[in-house]
């Protein structure tokens, strides 16, 4: 079971030979975790390079006074390599993880990934792309947060969401999008009233329904 799940998630398993496929194997774990839990906290923890099998993450920075600043989320089918920085040079900064779904996550030890990205090139190589991939969504949420104006960055939550889920009805509340946008619950409060007034969408609890699509579209380009 544990060879097919990891040929889903390791595009470099057909260029390991047997001994390295047999390492990897060993090396890895399938737990599951409850919401709420926090899975990964920074320089304190290695935890290595996470699957995500099942279920939902929320990946973010701390402040040294204790905010916090969501980069991205994982999903089923996501890679997550930063939380194996203490074995990568090239990661400088500190992530935290926690679980926002009950979730099923396979892990491989850092150490493990480390020793194989020094010996194959498709597992290094591997290792770097993800990497990139991450400070992507990193580079985004930064661009969002210092250069655009909330009422922008909250449609393109919207949208982005809805793409995601599929549907245009939200379940989601007012303090998790804050948390998601880092910024103040009362200021998403405050812009979601504002777009209910223009009839972008329609707010009840615990829940948001686009109404009007092509507005909320023409707000994250304007």
């Amino acid at each position: 079971m544990m060879e097919q799940e990891l040929t889903k998630f390791l595009t470099f398993w057909d260029h390991l030979n047997e001994n390295e496929k047999e390492l990897l194997k060993q090396n890895a774990t399938l737990q599951t975790y409850a919401k709420g839990i926090t899975m990964h906290r920074g320089s304190d923890d290695c935890l290595g390079v996470v699957l995500v099998r099942k279920g939902q993450l929320r990946t973010y920075m701390l402040s040294p006074d204790g905010r916090d600043i969501t980069l991205y989320r994982l999903f089923a089918g996501d890679v997550c390599i930063l939380s194996a920085s203490c074995v990568l040079e090239t990661i400088t900064f500190d992530v935290f993880i926690d679980i926002e779904e009950n979730s099923e996550i396979i892990t491989i030890t850092a150490t493990l990934f480390q020793q194989l990205a020094k010996q194959n090139i498709y597992v290094e190589t591997f290792g770097y792309k993800m990497a990139t991939n991450r400070f992507s969504d990193v580079m985004w949420a930064m661009q969002q947060i210092l250069f655009m104006s909330v009422d922008k960055r909250l449609a393109i939550f919207l949208k982005e969401e809805a793409e995601k889920n599929n549907s245009l009805e939200l379940k989601i509340t007012h303090e998790q999008i804050a948390k998601y946008m880092a910024t103040a619950r009362e200021v998403v409060t405050r812009m979601l009233k504002y777009f209910s007034q223009e009839g972008i969408v329609k707010i009840s609890r615990g829940k948001i329904t686009i109404v009007d699509k092509h507005k909320l579209d023409k707000l994250t380009i304007d």
